[in-house]
């Protein structure tokens, strides 16, 4: 297999407008950044997220709450489903996806350097979009699943859902932007040597994960389209008295929706892949059984969704499919279970801060998966459908698996984004607080829902066997809260005071750990060729890797050719390059052509948020007009302009 190595050219050096300051963010499309930005805007959001979710813990400590009325209840209860998934987990994920691809690929940056930097600003509107509701006491008030008809105009004539559909219209762009710039990536930018079952198995969780994404969104696209034609232009896509099918909505939605948790759980079920191996000092059991197994989940999870459905009578037949496809994803989902276990079993375990929360997502995955396996048989899910059963249930889903295997990420990853180490023992008090509050909060709701408490009720009265779990569910949530606190303080008191990590402080496998922590721009001074799996382990720590097998011979080493002509073959460094943390030279002095800073991403996003503003008011087209205007000019000039600075 022939590799084409292009020589490095001289280039100029950025503009001086956008070498620092304000100016440096708005105009970055360096990836690292772009995944600073989505990491701390999400952070933030989480946090928003948390105190609606402790508003509602509030209100429901006891009974017959008085904190909030019934119409804020659900406002909140919508904003908090709806910024969890769409703000928090789904962003935090990307933080993780442009800082560490190009990192674990061998790349310099991501395939489109400017549409990622738009992804993020559109991201960012969007979700200022549907928060800036609040000062219009128009918060969305449906829940984060939108159940039309009654998100049509008759049923909801306030602003209410139009904050709410166009702000997700908004995020689906981002969010298929960045999907088709991470799987272009992902195929076209590996370093040599770097064939599929080579990829660090983030990479390959990420890597489903964006086609989970470009096939499920279009979906949700479609659904909210036929929504906003009835709402603003009088269609009838979702009115039954006009003879639409009540259901049209559900399975829209729910095709989206299930491969949604996907979504949000594939890259948690990557990132505790890369920790529970470094940590246990054993590669990972099974790897490419781990590959096919998040790619059949990835499949499967298409196959599921009307298992949502089960309460609306769709008949026998029906009923059968989706029982049957809903157990069988429970196999691959298993099968990830059990290589965890493989990996840790017989290693030789540290149990730092992020190896706690790895474990955490194991058992509370499991725990979240066991009672997701019995809404596969419809009498049992007709028990439980709208109780409080199902809250638990998506709660160990999503906090005990895709938070815990976050927050895994964070602490593993944190050295590398900083250059420091956090402390171990602050992040112990974080760990405890979370994992035993998470399961004060969301495991006395599988008792509430069993006794008949519905999922979204405001208040209850006294008398009925409720208050007690309450109690405790509230009790949790404070935990939660208290352990937060504990993770920001780490994290900012760490960026000056904590340990210096150097490179490698873990003893990683990968290539991102062989470059200076942070990295430098351009990330590699020289790009690696690829021999195994583990290319760090190979060099450090061989016993660690004799028994894993790489691909064969003749993958060992790869033709070169340069300009045409062959170059004999290549290896991977003897050394890990540019030891120290803060002496590397600039990509200009390595003459290694970076993306040039431009605020035309950030200016296109601006004026397409300002298309969908537009629809709020459809009535005065002017904004939508000049918004259009400014997004197509800012397009054309983007299109235009050299991706690299002009060179001699």
């Amino acid at each position: 297999m022939a590799t084409t190595v292009s020589l490095p050219a001289h280039a100029a050096s950025a503009p001086k407008k956008y070498e620092s300051g304000l100016w440096s963010w708005l105009a970055t499309t360096d990836h690292k950044r772009i995944g600073q930005l989505y990491l701390y805007t999400s952070l933030t959001w989480f946090i928003v997220g948390g105190i609606e979710a402790l508003m509602i813990r509030a209100q429901l400590y006891g009974p017959n709450g008085t904190l909030v009325s019934a119409q804020t209840y659900n406002e909140l209860f919508t904003m908090h489903g709806t910024t969890m998934i769409f703000l928090v987990i789904m962003p935090l994920s990307a933080a993780f996806f442009n800082y560490l691809i190009p990192l674990q690929i061998g790349a310099r940056d991501v395939a489109f350097p400017r549409l990622n930097a738009f992804s993020y600003w559109v991201f960012l509107f969007g979700g200022v979009f549907i928060n800036v509701s609040w000062l219009f006491h128009a918060a969305p008030n449906a829940g984060w699943f939108g159940y039309a008809p009654l998100t049509t105009r008759p049923y909801s004539p306030e602003l209410n859902i139009d904050f709410w559909v166009i702000g997700l219209q908004i995020l689906g762009v981002s969010s298929l932007a960045a999907g088709f710039n991470f799987i272009t990536t992902v195929i076209n930018m590996r370093a040599p040597g770097m064939h599929f079952m080579r990829m660090p198995i983030f990479t390959w969780m990420a890597f489903i994960t964006q086609f989970l994404i470009v096939l499920a969104f279009p979906i949700i696209t479609v659904a909210l389209t036929f929504l906003m034609l009835d709402r603003f232009f009088g269609t009838n896509f979702y009115e039954i008295s006009a003879g639409a099918d009540p259901l049209l909505w559900q399975h829209l939605f729910w095709l989206f929706g299930h491969p949604e948790v996907y979504i949000l759980i594939l890259p948690a079920f990557g990132l505790v892949s890369e920790v529970l191996p470094v940590f246990s000092r054993k590669p990972l059991f099974g790897y490419p059984v781990m590959v096919y197994s998040g790619i059949l989940i990835a499949f499967l999870g298409f196959g599921v969704w009307a298992h949502h459905m089960f309460a609306v009578g769709m008949g026998p037949i029906a009923d059968s499919f989706f029982s049957i496809t809903t157990m069988l994803i429970a196999i691959p989902t298993g099968v990830k279970i059990f290589n965890w276990l493989g990996t840790m079993w017989g290693g030789s375990l540290r149990f730092t801060t992020a190896m706690k929360f790895a474990i955490a997502l194991v058992a509370l995955f499991t725990i979240g998966g066991i009672s997701g396996v019995m809404h596969s048989s419809p009498p049992s899910d007709l028990q439980q459908t709208d109780s409080y059963f199902i809250v638990a249930h998506f709660h160990y889903v999503l906090f005990g698996g895709s938070m815990m295997g976050l927050f895994a990420g964070l602490y593993f990853f944190y050295p590398k984004i900083t250059g420091r180490l956090m402390s171990e023992s602050i992040g112990s008090w974080h760990f405890w607080l979370t994992a035993i509050g998470m399961n004060l909060t969301f495991f006395p709701m599988h008792f509430l829902g069993l006794n008949g408490m519905p999922r979204r009720i405001s208040r209850y009265d006294a008398g009925q066997g409720w208050d007690f779990s309450n109690h405790l569910a509230s009790y949790g949530a404070a935990m939660i809260a208290i352990g937060t606190v504990f993770f920001v303080y780490n994290w900012f008191r760490s960026m000056k005071r904590g340990p210096v990590a150097g490179n490698d402080p873990w003893g990683g496998a990968t290539l991102e750990w062989m470059i200076p922590s942070p990295p430098p721009d351009y990330n590699f001074a020289t790009i690696p060729t690829v021999t195994s799996r583990y290319p760090l382990w190979d060099r450090k720590s061989p016993k660690l890797t004799s028994d894993v097998p790489h691909g064969s011979a003749a993958e060992q080493k790869m033709d070169v050719t340069m300009g045409g002509k062959s170059a004999g073959t290549i290896k991977a460094p003897a050394d890990t390059q540019l030891n120290s943390p803060t002496a590397h030279p600039s990509a200009n002095e390595l003459g290694i052509m970076m993306p040039t800073p431009t605020v035309k991403p950030f200016v296109a996003a601006t004026a397409l948020g300002c298309v969908f503003i537009g629809l709020i008011d459809h009535k005065n087209l002017l904004i939508m007009f000049v918004a259009a205007a400014i997004f197509i000019f800012t397009l054309y000039g983007w299109l235009l302009t050299p991706l690299e600075p002009e060179h001699h």
